[in-house]
């Protein structure tokens, strides 16, 4: 019998986010469905969410514990080099749908799937919303998200009467800069804000099952977050929302030029890029990402 000493467990590496958390067996994960992101929001439990854009990085965001990947139209600057998502096509919308969603299927993914649609897509009638978000989910999404408020509200009620879960989207909508004047924080003065919380209102009426609130004063969204019975997604927007999502390559910290205040590189420590997104999950799970003092406005 031999008498060496059994090698010591080995210590999972830490960093100034906390200590990386072991990878998830995907055998050991259930699919994320509609009710168990309800089930989620209603237990506190914070719902992590990246942007992807092809079939490697879902399936490594789905092995790393994503709990919701979302194709989104950023793709047209992070993907294309655009200066804006308003150039962004549906038929592009549907290949890296595609794409994302060959990818989840290729490790037998758990991970909810949101799509965009994108500018020019949905904007001229409830009938082009109908054409439109079937693209999509016959790509491969279990959702799709628009953006605005307002006029919005019809089109996701048909939409989910259809059976076509919607996400919807306040706050700095991107395909909208334009009319915004830029990349602004919104809901800043008492007019908008309450515009704001009207919009959000009616799209939870209409079915909207989920919302992201985008670029906002933290306390406007936390507010919103506590009164609305959905989960609402935080990007730029505090951390009282239900969850939180960044561009991957954002939080990857491999964009070129200055990141927005409210994004964290989860790769300053170096590694694989895997545990960068186990980081990253991890950190909006226990709550410490994103720091009200350091990410929200």
């Amino acid at each position: 019998m031999s008498n060496t000493t059994p090698p010591a467990p080995e210590t999972p590496p830490s960093s100034p986010y906390g200590t990386l958390p072991p990878a998830s067996p995907l055998a050991s994960r259930k699919p994320v469905s509609l009710p168990r992101l309800a089930d989620m929001h209603a237990r506190g439990e914070k719902i992590a969410m990246l942007t992807a854009y092809d079939a490697t990085f879902a399936a490594m965001a789905d092995a790393a514990g994503i709990d919701c990947l979302l194709v989104g139209d950023s793709l047209g600057m992070v993907c294309q080099g655009l200066n804006s998502t308003v150039g962004v096509s549906l038929d592009t919308m549907r290949y890296h749908t595609d794409s994302v969603s060959r990818g989840l299927r290729r490790v037998q993914g758990t991970t909810w799937l949101i799509a965009d649609l994108p500018f020019g897509s949905y904007q001229e009638s409830r009938e082009q919303a109908l054409r439109s978000a079937p693209v999509l989910m016959q790509a491969g999404a279990h959702m799709v998200k628009l953006e605005g408020g307002g006029w919005t509200a019809p089109l996701v009620r048909a939409l989910v009467e259809r059976g076509i879960p919607v996400c919807a989207h306040l706050g700095l909508t991107p395909q909208s800069v334009h009319a915004l004047g830029g990349y602004r924080v919104q809901g800043r003065d008492d007019d908008a804000a309450q515009t704001l919380r009207a919009h959000a209102t009616e799209l939870a009426a209409a079915g909207a099952a989920m919302l992201v609130l985008e670029l906002m004063p933290s306390a406007l969204a936390g507010e919103l977050a506590a009164a609305l019975p959905i989960p609402v997604i935080g990007i730029g927007a505090g951390p009282a929302c239900a969850g939180q999502v960044l561009v991957l390559h954002d939080m990857l910290g491999i964009t070129p030029g200055t990141l927005p205040r409210f994004v964290r590189n989860f790769m300053h420590d170096g590694g694989a890029i895997a545990d960068g997104v186990r980081r990253y999950v991890a950190a909006v799970k226990d709550g410490s990402f994103p720091d009200p003092a350091r990410h929200g406005y």
